[in-house]
């Protein structure tokens, strides 16, 4: 895992995104709170869950001089509530409403599949 996974992912066999709980309102916040952070003092860190469903999405274009091919990002709501803006991964387009599953990725700390195999297709 690289550093920046490691601050977004729990430890062990089963890692899950963690976040931070503000310890008066209940509030999650993603990503958690840096531990050097004024603002540390009021929250905890919590793993959260790892599958969402996907709230709104957009796919990017980027110019044909890059090399690059399009890629979705989009926002998943995860139960907490918190929603999660990343990068949407997937032989597909998104669907709103699409159940998500955040996996550890190494270039960009983590990203969303599609949680049910017969949406791969």
């Amino acid at each position: 895992m690289s550093v920046a996974s490691e601050t977004l992912w729990s430890p062990g066999p089963q890692p899950s995104l963690l976040a931070s709980r503000d310890l008066a309102s209940g509030e999650l916040v993603f990503p958690p709170i840096p531990a050097n952070s004024p603002l540390a003092a009021r929250h905890e860190t919590t793993p959260i869950e790892s599958i969402g469903v996907v709230y709104s999405h957009t796919v990017i274009y980027p110019n044909p001089k890059s090399g690059q091919a399009p890629y979705a990002v989009g926002y998943v709501d995860v139960p907490g509530p918190v929603r999660i803006f990343g990068r949407l991964e997937g032989a597909r387009r998104p669907v709103i409403g699409e159940r998500r599953r955040a996996r550890i990725d190494a270039a960009y700390g983590y990203v969303f599949e599609p949680a049910d195999p017969e949406a791969t297709a």
